[in-house]
């Protein structure tokens, strides 16, 4: 048998991030579990043929809701006997290593998508996060995947676990199937008379969640800015904020922000290629990332890009070569740098092959998931061969 339970905090991140690694999975022939909160995406992930379970994970250190977390975790897995426990996202990662350790999984697998803890935050608060990371490691887990190089590097120099139990697996997206620009021609005419965007429009695009640390704020001033002196450009924003979300009181100022005639929310969309396809720039002015997702989409599609200089983003995107860097919180600079892009066709047209030509050769999907693959072949082959010892 050969049976694995991932664990994530939100289906959101099942439908979005984790889809095609469970699908190759079970392609193998896996029995692949998910456990994770219902936030209305379930019915959708079962059609596709996804076992789901729901187990409420906060996506925040809350101890009484934590503990219950663990505890149904726990029986889940007590119940289950799962061969590997695959977790993701930082709360539901440690809750869910706490949970697989008290019910004797032989095998727990961590993906970092990115840590929590990053350079922006106060010391205290950074040191916290850094030493609970840590501590997991080295004892609640028993290989560490790495989406970002930097996080790979990180946990190299300083230990957190042996380096051949340390693997840096990288990001991807479907560069030659679903993100290529060849593939949505066809709807872009439509797409553009559904938001009421002109030919000569130039449309700058936003994806994530609609939270501060996304840097929408200093996007909106920097658009706010531009709009009169650029009166074709228009700002599409994608994305919207679950009701798990911390950042309720925002998300309300936020939208009133975004009350602007040249602003064009979609709210949470799944058509991202043909919305990027109608795009010409593409913006994440994130405060923290981990090797994010929607720059690669954007990179697959040719689009310029701008993000800003962290962890993450900075593996994405060279300055000058695909796109720039700015500072995060700085709305001048993120102003300067759009409008450059916005008064110069080629400038965008040559960063945008640029995009195209790097997401082919280092952002496959495809040689993500082979890589995950060959490590969960390993794993349950080392129990095979545990189980033989055993028996003999």
């Amino acid at each position: 048998m050969k049976k694995i339970l991932q664990v994530c905090a939100i289906d959101v991140s099942v439908d979005t991030l984790l889809g095609p690694l469970i699908q190759a999975l079970m392609n193998e022939q896996y029995t692949v579990h998910v456990a994770c909160t219902d936030t209305g995406h379930f019915k959708k992930l079962q059609d596709q043929g996804f076992h789901m379970i729901e187990v409420p994970i906060d996506r925040k250190i809350s101890p009484l809701s934590n503990i219950k977390s663990i505890i149904k975790l726990y029986a889940l897995m007590k119940k289950e006997q799962y061969d590997i426990v695959h977790v993701h996202t930082p709360v539901a990662a440690a809750l869910g290593r706490m949970a697989a350790k008290m019910a004797g999984v032989k095998q727990i697998v961590y993906t970092a998508h990115g840590f929590y803890f990053h350079d922006g935050m106060p010391r205290v608060q950074y040191r916290f996060f850094y030493e609970l990371e840590r501590f997991l490691a080295k004892h609640f887990t028993d290989y560490l995947l790495l989406q970002s190089k930097e996080d790979y590097e990180l946990c190299l120099e300083k230990s957190f676990k042996e380096t051949s139990r340390i693997c840096h697996i990288g990001n991807g997206v479907d560069v030659y199937s679903r993100f290529h620009p060849n593939k949505v021609a066809a709807a872009k005419e439509k797409l553009r008379q559904e938001l009421g965007i002109a030919d000569d429009d130039i449309v700058i695009c936003f994806i994530g969640r609609l939270v501060r640390e996304k840097g929408i704020f200093e996007l909106i001033e920097s658009f706010r800015l531009l709009k009169e002196k650029h009166q074709q450009t228009k700002l599409l924003v994608i994305g919207d904020l679950s009701l798990s979300e911390r950042d309720q009181t925002s998300y309300k100022e936020l939208q009133k922000l975004m009350k602007d005639e040249k602003v064009i929310a979609t709210g949470f969309r799944k058509d991202i290629p043909e919305l990027l396809s109608i795009s010409d720039i593409f913006v994440l002015p994130s405060y923290r990332e981990g090797l994010p997702r929607s720059i690669l989409e954007a990179m697959s599609m040719g689009k310029p890009i701008i993000a800003t200089n962290i962890r993450g983003c900075r593996e994405e995107v060279v300055d000058g070569e695909n796109g720039f860097l700015v500072e995060k919180e700085d709305h001048f600079q993120l102003s300067e740098k759009l409008e450059l892009l916005i008064k110069n066709e080629k400038i965008r047209e040559q960063l945008g092959i640029n995009s195209r030509r790097m997401a082919e050769k280092e952002f496959n999907e495809e040689n993500v998931i082979k890589k995950q693959l060959q490590i969960f072949h390993h794993l349950l082959n080392l129990q095979l061969e545990g189980k033989r010892g055993e028996d003999d």
